[in-house]
């Protein structure tokens, strides 16, 4: 997903504290890699739109804590 860094910040942002999804799904949805969608979330969209930074920050923590559960549950 090429275009303005600012505006696919906000797009991620969205899309992430929507759906609750994780970096990896969102990741696949927007065409761009895992890397690309934290950097987004985490240092840009914190510039651009802090409550909506708040609310993704917060779904990452989420997915973070539970981690270790899904990895199990895929094995």
């Amino acid at each position: 997903m090429k275009g303005d860094p600012e505006q696919r910040a906000i797009q991620l942002g969205e899309y992430i504290a929507a759906h609750r999804t994780t970096v990896r799904a969102a990741a696949a949805v927007f065409g761009c890699s895992k890397s690309t969608v934290h950097k987004d979330l985490t240092q840009r969209l914190r510039y651009v739109n802090f409550s909506l930074y708040q609310q993704a920050r917060g779904v990452l923590e989420e997915n973070k804590r539970e981690r270790h559960i899904r990895g199990g549950m895929a094995t």
